[in-house]
């Protein structure tokens, strides 16, 4: 485990190879699982706030699962979650281009009509975080899905840390990042010193 500030970083953060592969898994997290993508109690309120925004841009089966449901929900392990269109189906917030799943919140802030890109759970996959109370844990998740992105992060030699930059920036800002890519260096320093 690596601390950097008040975080706790596996080390697979640093020492293994993701990056997302469309054409391989067409957007499967954004479909599989059994429930929908956790959400801050900020993004809560957020995804209140934006759905009139959102809503142009979401399938006519999303749309009637937010407005059944809400545009959040508590799951069977009492957090936050993304609704999903049915029991062990897409994220309500789910659209589909060219075979693939993507997301409709993304598309709305791509196209300008939000200022929010999507939930962070999202855009950090596939580190998943979780609070304590001295500090906050990042760790790695290996979920079967994402086997063709680990096979492209290993042809393309693309640590996770690297692949999330833009994320996480977006959650713990430049400065952060600074110290994780010190942390990297420092590691593989280590490493080549000990083969």
């Amino acid at each position: 485990m690596i601390e950097i500030e008040d975080k706790v970083l596996s080390r697979e953060i640093f020492e293994k190879k993701f990056v997302c592969d469309l054409s391989a898994c067409k957007g499967a997290c954004c479909v599989e699982g059994s429930s929908g993508a956790p959400l801050s109690e900020e993004e809560v309120n957020i995804l209140e706030n934006i759905y009139d925004e959102v809503k142009p841009f979401l399938t006519k089966k999303g749309i009637k699962a937010i407005e059944k449901q809400g545009t959040w929900v508590i799951d069977a392990d009492g957090d936050h979650t993304t609704p999903l269109v049915a029991e062990e189906k897409e994220c309500a917030y789910t659209i589909f281009e060219n075979g693939m799943a993507l997301c409709g919140i993304e598309k709305a802030w791509k196209e300008g009509a939000t200022q929010f890109r999507k939930p962070i759970s999202c855009h950090l996959y596939p580190i998943r975080t979780r609070k304590y109370a001295k500090f906050e844990a990042l760790n790695y998740d290996v979920w079967h899905l994402c086997k063709p992105a680990c096979a492209c992060g290993e042809k393309l030699e693309v640590p996770v840390y690297k692949f999330l930059k833009e994320a996480l920036i977006r959650k713990y800002g430049a400065e952060f990042y600074k110290m994780v890519e010190a942390a990297a260096k420092e590691i593989k320093k280590i490493k080549s010193e000990n083969p």
